[in-house]
């Protein structure tokens, strides 16, 4: 029979790999879209779908922290209560991602529905909300769950709960994302870029790879 111990970090692992599928399938192409005030409008499944995986990952994010945190206390209970403090953090920026993905989605369809609108309004709003969007999306919420997980590493670290290769790419990956994130906030870099994405890569990929580590072979049991 599985300890409680394994049980949480299988739990754990896979809720790393959704969260990788659920951020893929949160991308709402027709909102990204130069076109956006006409093309979301005639999208709205696609946009619907992408702000409920968009949405799942706010207990995605959580259910790691809290999932783990009976391994991680170990190490350190306040860092470990940090790690979820973060997560919780996390979790209301992508809510508050999520209601400016679906306001956006609303001006697209009142832009559409005026039939000869106000263009300047229009886009002047609607750039706001794609800038405050991506303030959010990208800025807060990365840098949210970014400082969490400086402060999950480090527990890693201590308690050598996986190899120091693995817990040392997270930190590194994680420093990486928090770089881009605050050249995003101070618009020295655009999200849709090669920088960005660049830049990003290696932090998910460790979250892969870390995934299907806790999965397979959970944390050491004897650090």
């Amino acid at each position: 029979m599985r300890s409680n111990r394994e049980k949480s970090t299988t739990i754990a692992g896979l809720l790393y790999l959704l969260a990788i599928i659920a951020g893929i399938l949160s991308i709402a192409y027709a909102i990204d879209d130069p076109e956006y005030l006409i093309k979301a409008s005639s999208s709205v499944t696609s946009v619907m779908i992408a702000a409920f995986f968009h949405f799942l990952m706010a207990p995605i994010y959580l259910g790691i922290a809290i999932s783990l945190y009976p391994v991680l206390k170990k190490s350190n209970q306040w860092l470990a209560f940090g790690f979820i403090a973060f997560r919780i953090i996390a979790s209301v920026f992508i809510i508050i991602g999520v209601i400016i993905l679906l306001l956006l989605l609303t001006l697209s369809q009142e832009y559409v529905g005026a039939g000869t609108p106000d263009f300047p309004y229009y886009q002047t709003l609607g750039g706001l909300l794609q800038m405050g969007r991506d303030l959010t999306n990208h800025v807060a919420t990365i840098l949210a769950v970014s400082f969490g997980g400086l402060l999950f590493y480090i527990l890693l670290l201590r308690g050598k709960l996986v190899p120091q290769w693995l817990s040392g790419w997270g930190l590194l990956g994680t420093m990486l994302t928090i770089v881009a994130s605050y050249l995003v906030m101070f618009q020295l870099i655009k999200v849709i870029s090669q920088a960005y994405i660049i830049m990003n890569i290696p932090m998910a990929l460790q979250e892969i790879v870390l995934g299907v580590w806790l999965i397979v072979k959970g944390v050491n049991k004897k650090p």
